[in-house]
């Protein structure tokens, strides 16, 4: 399938059908896979060179043999016919999305704040982000909700388009399995420190071009949806989007908190333990759950501007090979 048409195709289905828990997924087999990896691999008081060389060696084998496998298997349908094999390279392209998913899970936190129901505010918002969520107040729940949905339009959207575009679904695929085990081990605690530093260093690779087309696709949105700031957006990214442990996440964070004029960012709990962390935004009020309603918005008009440049760009590889 013409990868021009491949791409809103699959934007099309991921926001008709979403990720229904009951429907099988990839990202599910690649979690699974890691899971069962980490238990063959790993082992008590392992010297840390060998914890290094066996969590490299299981991101290899998972990255390389989810790109395989999906290019394997579109070939495979695509010799049977090539309608069995444009339904398969659509149906696979549309679970490397999650902008339905991210929307609906967001959006039902927000309901939650919407109507004073603070701990269902806390139990939704456990499903999307790693942090301990039992005492956050609402100005905290809503500050996650905008971190996340900010984050997570750049890893779940705009970064699977983007490697869609330039490699076609299994470079897609490739890109949600890194994803996945940078989720899973990719951690910076005392237990993943070696194991998983080769994930997380593939993580910040592959999203680092990414992060910040996110960053400007959002900025571009903020000019778009009504009585946000755009060029404070453009402000607080240039000077913030370093103020984050990761590389990448406070790109998109630091844009978003300058359209939505909120402070994000600071200290957040992980399994009973504060991890402080630099502000982003410093000058602007808490979120509220009114931000974090915008910011839903937001994230769903950036997408598209996501879907916009990964179809510019697939026509203008087009256009140079033909030239």
């Amino acid at each position: 399938m013409n990868r021009s048409v491949l791409l809103p195709a699959a934007y099309l289905v991921d926001q008709i059908v979403g990720d229904p828990e009951w429907l099988p997924h990839p990202v599910r087999l690649i979690g699974s896979v890691i899971s069962r990896g980490e238990t063959a691999l790993r082992r008590p008081n392992q010297a840390a060179a060998i914890e290094f060389a066996y969590g490299a060696l299981l991101t290899a084998v998972v990255v390389g043999s989810s790109y395989w496998t999906t290019l394997v298997v579109l070939r495979s349908t695509r010799k049977c016919s090539s309608f069995l094999g444009d339904i398969a390279e659509l149906s696979l392209a549309c679970t490397c999305l999650a902008a339905r998913n991210l929307e609906q899970e967001a959006n039902a936190v927000t309901n939650a704040l919407r109507h004073g129901d603070l701990p269902l505010a806390r139990k939704r918002l456990s499903r999307i982000v790693g942090r301990d969520t039992a005492n956050l107040d609402e100005y905290e729940i809503s500050r996650a909700v905008i971190e996340t949905v900010a984050e997570s339009t750049s890893d779940g959207v705009i970064a699977p388009l983007f490697y869609m575009a330039i490699g076609g679904v299994p470079l897609a695929m490739a890109y949600k399995a890194v994803n996945t085990l940078d989720s899973m081990i990719g951690h910076t605690d005392s237990n993943y420190f070696y194991f998983g530093k080769g994930a997380a260093r593939l993580d910040d690779a592959a999203n680092y071009l990414p992060s910040r087309l996110s960053a400007l696709a959002i900025i571009a949105a903020s000019q778009l949806v009504q009585r946000l700031q755009p060029e404070s957006a453009w402000h607080t990214w240039r000077r913030d989007a370093s103020n984050h442990k990761s590389p990448n996440a406070g790109q998109p964070e630091s844009a978003m908190s300058g359209a939505l004029h909120v402070s994000l960012g600071g200290e957040n709990t992980y399994s009973g333990k504060a991890i402080p962390a630099q502000r982003i935004g410093r000058e602007f009020p808490h979120a509220t759950k009114e931000n974090a309603i915008q910011s839903i918005r937001l994230a769903s008009v950036a997408s598209l501007i996501g879907l916009a440049f990964g179809v510019i760009l697939v026509n203008i590889a087009h256009g140079r090979k033909r030239s």
